[in-house]
């Protein structure tokens, strides 16, 4: 049976609790006392890049894990800062590397950059959080993408953040039933589909936040189903009408994809 509802509904209604059983796991609690005995012993860039294991805590607290082989690039982003538009950090449009920047601005710090609460607690507050993230996705993709959607929701002011976020862009399309495939369309098209349907206002409320990641979940769950008894040469035996199953799933999406997102 399908429950990214009932998960997602059971890891928020105590976040805190939540975060810390995730804090309490062996390997997160050993790791997390490494960095917080080293980080404040760096105090250059070239410090750490060159140790491993606080560099990949770090990248992996905000949600950089498959970046940590490119050095060259985090370089960058470290040394330039966010001082300015023009830098590195602020022309990309993720703005994951502005908030790393910004943790550990030794651009404007110096040898200071890692003693302040930004690189340290803070740093280890996202590390739990996204553990707990990819622990989700490690059991249900559509869970961790529920998580992610509420932690950044407050955060969006325009379409194209939401664009410009890969994750993000799932979520918005599931909940609103709209095929991938629109994706590979005009940019200002797509952001006007998304002002058109949704009042981006209406992230900054958590009720309503909950009830549009309660939206995409039920639409997640129902696509899954839908790929699940078309596919699945066993239920195709056991029921002996395929054809009727995905007829109900159908139904089932066009009833969800009807529901209004209450502003």
């Amino acid at each position: 049976m399908l429950s990214t509802i009932a998960d997602y509904t059971r890891l928020t209604t105590d976040m805190s609790r939540s975060l810390t059983q995730v804090e309490q796991q062996p390997d997160v609690s050993r790791d997390t006392a490494y960095y917080l005995a080293n980080i404040g012993k760096v105090k250059s860039i070239d410090d750490f890049l060159n140790n491993y294991k606080l560099y990949s805590y770090a990248m992996k607290a905000f949600g950089l894990d498959d970046m940590i082989y490119a050095k060259a690039f985090m370089r960058k982003v470290l040394t330039e800062g966010i001082a300015t538009s023009d830098t590195f950090a602020n022309k990309l449009s993720d703005s994951r590397y502005r908030e790393f920047a910004a943790a550990f601005n030794f651009a404007a710090l110096g040898a200071n950059a890692t003693q302040a609460a930004a690189a340290t607690t803070n740093v280890t507050s996202q590390y739990a959080t996204q553990t707990l993230e990819q622990n989700a996705g490690d059991q249900n993709e559509g869970l961790r993408l529920a998580l992610y959607f509420t932690r950044k929701a407050s955060s969006i002011t325009s379409p194209y953040q939401i664009l410009a976020d890969k994750a993000l862009t799932q979520v918005v399309q599931t909940a609103e039933g709209w095929s991938s495939m629109i994706s590979s369309s005009d940019i200002d098209m797509q952001a006007k589909m998304i002002t058109d349907k949704i009042n981006l206002t209406d992230f900054h409320d958590p009720t309503k936040v909950t009830k549009f990641v309660q939206r995409f979940a039920a639409m997640w769950d129902a696509n899954q189903a839908q790929s699940d008894t078309s596919t699945n040469p066993a239920l195709v035996l056991i029921t002996g009408a395929s054809n009727s199953s995905a007829s109900l799933d159908t139904n089932m999406l066009t009833t969800l994809q009807n529901i209004k997102f209450n502003r």
